[in-house]
């Protein structure tokens, strides 16, 4: 059985927040290795578009890393980066991978419907507090709906899409549907986990 989708965002978060906590580049690079091989057997074209569209952040973090930490220079000259920048760099850069990853995989696994249900739902104890989960999960819907819509439309007539956005058309009517789901015992494994890790980085 397949965990409910909140559960799968917050193992999701939560792995996310714990790679910045790694600092050893072999066990990161080992755990990064995995989860790019196991996002690329399910969807490689979803684990390369998220890696394309983020690599401006790669080449970034690793000049920045490379080229302002303090250190041992890496080689002779004057535009030598320092041997701490590129580890650090090398750090950041698996982090952002591994991420990246793991967010593919949760893509993979989850279709629009269910990830909207699954914010949803984990926003849903918010409105003992006088706000609206439903609101902020329409909001979401449309926002995926015409960011979508956008995106297809750029790569085949970015200029038509263009005149499309400055004329400033209506809405229109989008149909939004969320897909209500019941925990099961994979919820309980997941969870265990997901306490695990938030253990783990508190030890």
């Amino acid at each position: 059985m397949v965990p409910h989708p909140a559960t799968q965002i917050m193992a999701w978060s939560v792995f996310a927040v714990m790679t910045q906590t790694l600092q050893s580049l072999p066990v990161l690079g080992g755990l990064t290795s995995l989860l790019a091989l196991l996002a690329f057997s399910l969807h490689e074209r979803r684990l390369f578009e998220l890696m394309y569209r983020a690599r401006w952040i790669f080449l970034s973090l690793m000049l920045i890393y490379a080229y302002a930490t303090p250190g041992d220079a890496l080689w002779q000259g004057m535009f030598a980066p320092s041997r701490e920048g590129v580890e650090e760099g090398a750090l950041q850069l698996l982090r952002l991978l591994s991420v990246l990853s793991g967010l593919a995989i949760l893509l993979t696994s989850l279709t629009r419907e269910k990830l909207i249900s699954g914010i949803y739902a984990l926003l849903y104890p918010l409105r003992y507090v006088g706000l609206a989960p439903q609101r902020a999960a329409v909001r979401l819907a449309l926002t995926l709906h015409y960011a979508e819509t956008a995106m297809r439309e750029t790569a085949s007539d970015w200029r038509g899409t263009i005149a499309t956005t400055l004329a400033a058309k209506g809405a229109g009517d989008v149909r939004i549907a969320l897909e209500m789901t019941a925990p099961n015992w994979a919820d309980a494994v997941l969870l265990c986990v997901t306490i695990g890790m938030l253990a783990g980085m508190w030890l």
